[in-house]
């Protein structure tokens, strides 16, 4: 006997929203909060801000007329119940397919999704081109930018909300406001937003007025009627609008309703009691040591300031934030901010270290190299996600920093390969005064030597060789030093070949000397590099070998998004197991 669809299910496109009452309209979003909360709680993904804007996307769709009317949708945090209702409703009601979709707008995956976006602060300027095209080819048809608080801290999202007033044509841009980034709000301008939710918008400093804006405030944005009727007074105006629409992170589940920033996202977790599954005691992570240290150093030197950018659990929790106080700065989803903010401190006498996923530091790449690496300023950046076996997404992608940073005059780039080695490079970094430092965090389980880490890290880019050999030399940096030291052992194993077994630990520049003294007695190098291969530390070493008799085998990854991969499947496409390097090698020698 086949199931009955429930009313959201028989949502195949925007167009079957347009003929329902306001009770359906209801029970549609009803049903998608459900379906929602069935799935996050089972697979993950982000709960807490998809949770807030089920009755303003379903609003959304019932008012405008999508993909004639554009939604451009900010990081893409709030677009799982745009994604239903634009056919891929199977996504979210059928286990089977709940991998079928990313968890990010894609519009290889419908018309109804401009971009590929998964980073912040973008939306405004996205807006503002398509804006610009419309008119400039004289269509009519809305504009539409869904921006949430948090990434208002983002400078770009200032540089949009500027050129849109300019342009003065249609582009309604929707705030939506839950008063919560993925932590809490900093800056200025939450200040406002705070006095214009309390004043329901009557502020007499509203921010957004004062940059042009045609203002709208609504306080419950979660009331469906109201903002069905919001959108109907807006729809098809001839300026620029900006509606403020006051929504409840997590609503309608009381665990993320209390707790947001546990609830921006997460993997599965109990629906009755909020728990995350999986939440008992955790063995030290690479992450946890950074706290521990760094607390730890803070009380000694007031001097030393963690920085971060919107997403502090990085590096600290909510109580270590506190125990760290003035000595920690969340400057918002603004990486550029901390980049430069980084340099600032570094200039005047402070001891600045700043904690990024590898992913989103590409948005700062003018501030690092300009501010910082230009004046030379003693700055750390902790490099985090730097690895295949970080995020899979293609928005995500935390595999290239390596030639993004190592290839920048001044910055000292180091990979470590355990606990002992990363601590010893960051307390070097925090005390020495000579030049900028960025620290590949290590990604996966913390490796422990047991051992202090003496390398006189003064001395750039001295490698370090662990094991003399003949023939055949390996040089595994950072997380894929594990890799060598496999290869190596099966070499012995296979051939009784002792090889040469290289830990660089610095990536930014090239130990000449050592691989002068290669040509000797060696026929093959081997680079392993858990990043891409284009530009990256192994074609360094290739180009400087290449008018040598060595044969240069450089392993790593195709310049590509690689999206939603399974690591050991992207590994093994791309000749990273032990067998096939070991295969490739033996045919050399």
């Amino acid at each position: 006997m086949l199931l009955q669809k429930t009313l959201l299910e028989k949502i195949e496109g925007p167009q079957d929203l347009k003929n329902l009452s306001p009770e359906e309209l209801l029970q549609v979003s009803t049903e998608a909060r459900q379906a929602l909360l069935e799935k996050i709680s089972s697979h993950g993904g982000h709960n807490g801000p998809n949770l807030g804007v089920v009755e303003m996307t379903v609003a959304l769709h019932y008012v405008f007329d999508s993909p004639r009317d554009k939604f451009i949708f900010d990081v893409s945090h709030q677009s799982y119940i745009h994604k239903m209702l634009t056919g891929r409703m199977q996504a979210f009601t059928d286990a089977a397919h709940y991998d079928d979709f990313s968890g990010y707008t894609n519009p290889k995956e419908s018309e109804h999704d401009l971009f590929t976006v998964g980073h912040t602060s973008t939306s405004l300027s996205l807006a503002n081109g398509v804006a610009k095209a419309r008119d400039l080819k004289n269509e009519n048809s809305n504009v539409v930018a869904v921006i949430g608080d948090g990434s208002l801290s983002g400078g770009l999202a200032y540089e949009g909300l500027n050129n849109i007033v300019e342009q003065g044509t249609n582009t309604i841009v929707i705030v939506n406001d839950n008063d919560q980034s993925i932590a809490d709000n900093f800056g200025g301008l939450y200040g406002n937003l705070k006095a214009l939710r309390e004043s329901n918008g009557q502020v007499e400093n509203n921010f957004f007025k004062a940059l042009g804006f045609d203002y709208y405030y609504l306080n419950d944005g979660n009331d469906l009627t109201a903002l069905i009727s919001l959108f109907e007074t807006v729809k098809d105006v001839n300026h620029p609008v900006l509606l403020h629409i006051h929504t409840v992170k997590g609503k309608g589940f009381k665990f993320a309703e209390e707790n947001r920033e546990q609830f921006h996202a997460g993997g599965p977790f109990s629906l009755t009691t909020g728990e995350y599954l999986g939440s008992g005691n955790h063995p030290a992570t690479y992450s946890s040591v950074t706290a521990e240290f760094l607390l730890e150093k803070m009380a000694k030197d007031p001097k030393i300031v963690a920085i971060n950018a919107g997403t502090p659990m990085l590096l600290f929790n909510q109580a270590q934030r506190q125990q760290a106080g003035k000595q920690f700065v969340d400057v918002g989803i603004a990486e550029e901010q901390a980049a430069t903010m980084t340099a600032g401190l570094a200039k005047n006498g402070a001891k600045p270290v700043w904690a990024v996923y590898s992913t989103f530091m590409q948005r700062s790449y003018d501030q690092i190299s300009h501010d910082l690496a230009l004046n030379d300023l003693p700055g750390t950046i902790l490099v985090y996600g730097a690895s295949v076996n970080s995020m899979n997404d293609e928005s995500h992608l935390g595999i290239f920093d390596i030639p993004f940073l190592s290839h920048i005059p001044n910055l000292v780039y180091l990979a470590p390969t355990n606990k002992e080695e990363y601590l010893a490079m960051l307390d070097w970094s925090l005390e020495q005064t000579n030049h900028p430092v960025a620290i590949r965090v290590p990604v996966g389980d913390l490796i422990e030597t047991g051992k202090k880490d003496v390398t006189d890290y003064s001395q750039l880019f001295k490698n370090q060789v662990v094991a003399k050999g003949s023939k055949v030399a390996l040089i595994g940096v950072g997380n894929f030093y594990s890799l060598a030291e496999k290869v190596a052992a099966d070499l012995k194993e296979k051939l009784d070949l002792q090889s040469t077994l290289i830990n660089p630990k610095f990536i930014s520049g090239l130990d000449t000397e050592l691989l002068d003294s290669l040509k000797e007695n060696h026929q093959v190098v081997v680079t392993l590099e858990d990043g891409i291969l284009d530009g990256g530390y192994g074609q360094t070493i290739a180009s400087y070998l290449g008018d040598s008799d060595l044969h240069i085998q450089n392993y790593g990854l195709e310049k590509a998004f690689h999206d939603r991969f399974e690591a050991t499947e992207l590994l093994a496409d791309s000749g990273l197991t032990t067998d096939q390097i070991v295969r490739k090698i033996l045919a050399k020698i």
